[in-house]
């Protein structure tokens, strides 16, 4: 066994002892000198011996008969075992090829026949293949005659290298051996596609080693001889036709008599049974290594493969053991199957990471267990029991930098992440700096009502100071959902909720002239709406994301009441352009409708630059600017990114380089009219790591202001920018 998979066990049935006695005779009786006084009945050629002692009298002629002469090599045992190997294993430890099994002719007249009487069968035509500068291979020119050939060269060439058979500089002991390495390799391969007569013929090719005589390594040709393709005889899948859904599992193994002989399909069908087996209801069911019986007198291999699936079984009840810390009640409520369901093994598997996924837990076990067992055609019963193990639930974070935006910043948050059980968490976080101060407290109750459901509420207080205003908050805001995460990555995610907050605002003072603060109570609910169908929720390669987000507001100030719609839709795209390069595209837009612009909030309007939106701009520095040089936002949006993330081969391929363009547009009008118009570039670098890729991207201003922009800017994160 190698990985997963099980090897058939096969058996040669070698030639019968008619076919060794005779095999005696020849060597007794060599063609260029025949005795005249020999016997000439076939009778009188085999003595009582031979009949009792075969094999002990053919070893005893060959020696007589090749006194003086090479070495014959001896027949093999009746039986031999071998394993099959896998495609993608490095198990390579099949039999030689076993001996040849004709039958003996009726004698004629004359003993024997001379050679140009034999009827020889014509030696195909051949083409070479060249693998390396010191190895060919040649195969008939009719592709009927072997229609694997272009598979059977590519995995010639995978296994060749992952074995470390080369062409490397060295003596010729070293050379020698590697041919035999390589003709072992192909007698190997041939047999696991099922030519089990195929013959490998090695020869020099002159020519070749001429071109190759500076470097002294002489071209090899393998000449291969598949021959007749071996194929299934009698099939044999043990108590299989026991269960109920016997038609459908035995078309599921889908080998038939007849099938040409494949070791990698009896590896394929057996793992496609097993998942079958576990997919509709067999828990138990087992599956016994294959045996293969190879017959060469039939060119076929009869197949053996014990299966025993042990009886059908549908969901029944979920238990838990630790009952107040996760109950029963809320596992059931988080897997995919109900009570009566056919039981299904990836089912289990996926309330099994389900749970591990709240991040309450170091450890689950599944086991399940039978309640009623199956009876008259009907399938039995299990629970499932969950033994979990308490993971650590609280947390204590913090952090301490500074940044050309932000200032110098202290964070702190403390967590615990079941305080309310099931899955009930509570959050307090602060962050002290010289633009920032917030003081918040969170709940958050995660597969609430339902499978990855997750209902948070927030209440926070905060004084934030950017270039564009300043803001002392008070809000609450409570949000229901049902979102992707790192391991339960969804096609479709929502989130609804409501939003109340009481601000304070006025933008920067410039030369000690103050803005006028004015007092905002604005109200919102809001709903978001996201298609993802790209493969990696933090480091997608292909696919795309399409998410739009609506957001109607009520805002009063100074006794006036106005009533708004917020709206932006986000789209992104990825394609794989070559190996190793991936490019990547974004684009957005949004827009404020129903108020004008000094209606809405100065943090309620739409602002653009940063490090995921321009990249080389400051946040919030994009767009429109009143007479004191303070970004004003505006009422609509428009941004576009493109980028090529480039593997390099560093760290194991952990590294990419990433040249990027952004632009992006921010008007005072509800549809941008590309007045404020921005652009940027820059270079980024991704390290990748079992959480997602860290980013750290340098982006340029093409089109700065000198007197409010940067000349270049520095931005780090988790992820890739869109």
């Amino acid at each position: 066994m190698a990985g997963n998979h099980v090897f058939p066990r096969v058996e040669f049935i070698a030639p019968r002892p008619a076919a060794l006695i005779l095999g005696a005779c020849l060597l007794a009786s060599p063609l260029a000198a025949q005795d005249t006084a020999a016997p000439t009945r076939l009778e009188e050629l085999i003595p009582d011996r031979a009949i009792e002692q075969p094999e002990g009298w053919a070893s005893e002629g060959t020696d007589q008969a090749t006194a003086g002469q090479p070495p014959v090599e001896q027949s093999e045992a009746p039986f031999e075992t071998l394993d099959i190997p896998d495609p993608g294993s490095d198990e390579l430890d099949l039999a030689p090829a076993p001996a040849d099994n004709g039958e003996p002719e009726a004698a004629d007249d004359e003993p024997f026949a001379s050679v140009a009487e034999l009827d020889l069968p014509p030696v195909p035509a051949l083409e070479t293949v060249r693998i390396d500068r010191g190895l060919e291979l040649a195969f008939p020119v009719d592709r009927e005659l072997f229609p694997d050939r272009d598979a059977f060269v590519d995995r010639f060439r995978q296994l060749r290298e992952a074995e470390g058979i080369g062409n490397g500089q060295d003596n010729v002991a070293l050379r020698a051996s590697r041919i035999r390495a390589d003709r072992e390799l192909l007698e190997q391969q041939l047999r696991v596609y099922g030519y089990y007569d195929a013959r490998v013929s090695r020869s020099l090719d002159e020519a070749d080693a001429a071109e190759n005589d500076a470097a002294d390594v002489p071209a090899v040709r393998f000449a291969i001889f598949p021959g007749e393709r071996y194929r299934f005889g009698a099939i044999e899948l043990g108590q299989l036709d026991l269960a109920p859904d016997y038609p459908a599992l035995r078309e599921t193994f889908a080998i038939a008599s007849g099938d040409p002989l494949l070791a990698d399909r009896i590896v394929e069908r057996r793992n496609a049974l097993a998942v079958a087996l576990g997919e509709t209801g067999y828990p138990f069911a087992e599956i016994a290594p294959p045996e293969l019986l190879i017959d060469h007198a039939r060119s076929e291999g009869d197949l053996t493969l014990e299966v025993t699936p042990d009886g059908k079984y549908v969901f029944g009840d979920v238990t838990s053991n630790l009952p107040k810390f996760l109950p029963a009640k809320h596992l059931a409520r988080i897997a995919r199957f109900k009570p009566g369901e056919i039981y299904q093994r990836s089912l289990e598997q996926d309330l099994r990471r389900a749970i591990l996924a709240t991040g309450l837990v170091s450890s689950v076990k599944i086991t399940p267990r039978i309640e009623a067992e199956p009876q008259a055609g009907e399938p039995g019963e299990l629970a499932m029991d969950v033994a979990l193990t308490k993971g650590r639930l609280r947390t204590i974070a913090g952090a301490i930098g500074y940044g050309s935006e932000d200032g110098a910043k202290i964070e702190a948050s403390w967590e615990h992440r079941n305080l309310f059980p099931p899955e009930g968490a509570l959050k307090i976080r602060g962050i002290l700096g010289t633009r920032e101060k917030l003081a918040g407290i969170g709940f958050k109750r995660n597969n609430f009502r339902g499978r990855d459901q997750i209902l948070t509420l927030d209440a926070y207080a905060s004084d934030i100071r950017t270039q564009a205003v300043e803001a002392r908050t008070v809000g609450l805001r409570a949000a229901f959902g049902r979102l992707s995460n790192l391991l339960f990555q969804k096609s479709f995610s929502w989130q609804v909720g409501a939003e109340m907050l009481l601000t304070d605002e006025r933008n920067r003072v410039i030369d000690g002239v103050p803005r006028p603060r004015e007092e905002y109570l604005v109200g919102s609910l809001f709903g978001r709406g996201t298609i993802d169908e790209s493969d990696s929720l933090l480091d997608p390669t292909r696919g795309y994301r399409v998410s739009l987000q609506l957001a109607p507001e009520i805002s009063r100030t100074l006794g006036d009441e106005t009533i708004y719609g917020r709206a932006q839709l986000d789209a992104s795209y990825y394609l794989p352009a070559s190996e190793g390069i991936t490019l990547a595209a974004r684009g957005r837009f949004a827009t404020i409708q129903g108020a004008e612009i000094f209606e809405v909030a100065p943090s309620r309007r739409i602002y653009a630059g940063g490090g995921s939106s321009v990249r080389g701009f400051g946040y919030q520095a994009v767009g429109p600017r009143n007479d004191f040089g303070e970004p004003t936002g505006g009422r609509s949006l428009v941004e576009f990114s493109a980028e090529a993330r480039i593997d390099t081969g560093l760290f194991d391929g952990a590294v990419q380089i990433v040249p990027f363009f952004d632009m992006g547009a921010v008007s005072i009008d509800t549809v941008p009219d590309f007045r404020f118009v921005k652009y940027g570039a820059g270079v980024g670098i991704r390290y990748k790591t079992g959480f997602g890729p860290i980013r750290v991207d340098v982006g340029v201003p093409l089109n700065r202001d000198p007197m409010f922009d940067s000349p270049v800017a520095v931005y780090v994160s988790l992820g890739q920018a869109f």
